[in-house]
Formats: C-alpha cells, structure tokens, sequence
C-alpha cells in the first residue's frame, strides 16, 4: 500500500505512538540485526549476553578497546529521524517507543522525556553493583588512558553500557511508561521494525489490539503485518518524511 493510503488513515489522529526498530537507523550507516546484511548474519547472539559480560574479562576488554569503531560512535539523525522530531513538534504525537540503543531520536530533536528506551542506550554506562551512572565518554576516556577493564570508581563494581543484553530484562519503568503511551495513542506508526522481538513488540501490539490505526513502514515482512491498516514497504527515510510532512502541513 502506498504512503497516500496511512495520510488518509491517518487523518485527524492527535496523539499517535511511533515504534522505531534498527531498521530506522540504517540509512545513517547503522546496520540492522535481521536483514540481508544484518548483524546477526556475521556474529554470533551468544556473544552479547550479559553472563558472558560477567563472566569474561578478556570479553571486556575487546569490548571497550572496540566501542569507538562502533558504527554508532558517529552516527548521524537521518531524514526520518528529523521527520518524527517534526511530529513531535507539531503536537501530534503522544512518545516514541524505540528499540534503538544509538540515541539519534533525541540528537534529531526529540526531548529524553518523550523516548522510551527499551533496550537501554549507549550514551550512558552504569556500574551493575551500585547504580551509579556516567556518560559514556567518560568511561571511554579511561579506556583511551589506559584502562582497559573499567571499573566503577564509587565501589568497584563492573561497568557496563546502558543497554539490554540477552540474558537481562527490560527496565521495568520504560516498560510500564511505553504501556502508558500505548494506551494513550490513537494511532500507532511502527518503522524498521520485523516486530519479532518480544516483550518489545507487544507495545504498538497494545494499541492495535484496540482498533486504532496502525501504520507499517518496513522493508521485507513483519509479524505484525496481519494488524496493520497500512503496510508501506519503502525505506524509512523517504516513507516517513513524505508521510510525516503531509500530516502536519
């Protein structure tokens, strides 16, 4: 279906819900997990997981010696990240729920308070015995310095990026308030999303269920395809430009 056919549906909606996944994020140079050229593709899950963090040093180490050839290190906002800050701005939209760990909807515009985070974020490291936070630069300035292990300098705990790894649950604050906007939206548009990762699919899943409409902006087929009142198959940063500048012009 064509991006004219989610302007109509979505006429006259005041608070819609955006659901971002990596899909989202790969026009700025950021690859996804499940596509053709996916992470998934060249690396192994097992490695990500939270045991193995724990567990490994060397692991560690690897870790933050790599973080700065990260893909993510100078990622940029593309033209659909900027499009959903326009959104917000215009009053329309009700929060976004993202998957995304790479922080480009608030570097595009969007205040923190209006993203849920629910895989977590790489801007922020956090010592898994105390709490503590940092920024993230912080902890890579140590690493630049020498410190190839960093540990928490409060109470010696390990380190580790803001961000959720199998083998962890999800913040249970962002999940309760991505419920909240769920339950608040009128419509939902979910983008570069397969829709496949669980408990994170069940919140645009929360909306739809109540009979809002729901618009898909995805390349190749999501799990979700048989909700959607709109399915675009487009990349993300023509699709939702177009859709998002037509419904607040």
């Amino acid at each position: 279906m064509s991006v004219a056919s989610a302007i109509e549906v979505l006429a006259g909606t005041e608070s819609i819900l955006v659901f971002t996944g990596a899909g989202i994020s790969t026009e700025s140079g950021i690859p996804d997990f499940r596509g053709p050229h996916g992470v998934w593709k060249t690396r192994d899950p097992n490695e990500f997981t939270f045991q193995r963090w724990v567990q490994d040093p060397e692991h560690r180490k690897q870790a933050w010696a790599g973080l700065r050839d990260s893909p993510l290190h100078n990622a940029r906002p593309n033209a659909a990240h900027e499009a959903i800050a326009a959104l917000w701005r215009s009053g329309r939209m009700v929060g976004c729920v993202t998957q995304n760990i790479d922080g480009l909807h608030q570097a595009a515009g969007l205040p923190d308070y209006a993203v849920i985070e629910v895989h977590g974020s790489t801007r922020t490291t956090r010592c898994l015995e105390c709490g503590q936070t940092w920024p993230t630069p912080e902890i890579e300035a140590r690493v630049d310095a020498g410190d190839e292990d960093p540990h928490c300098t409060e109470c010696g705990g390990l380190l580790k990026l803001s961000v959720v790894s199998f083998g962890e649950y999800l913040p249970e604050t962002a999940v309760a308030k991505s419920f909240a906007m769920a339950e608040a939206a009128d419509a939902v548009v979910a983008i570069g999303s397969t829709l496949s990762v669980y408990p994170a699919a069940d919140i645009p899943m929360a909306a739809a269920v109540r009979g809002v409409p729901y618009v898909i902006v995805n390349l190749g087929h999501t799990e979700h395809d048989n909700l959607a009142t709109v399915r675009i198959e487009e990349p993300a940063g023509s699709a939702v430009p177009e859709l998002i500048s037509a419904l607040i012009a």
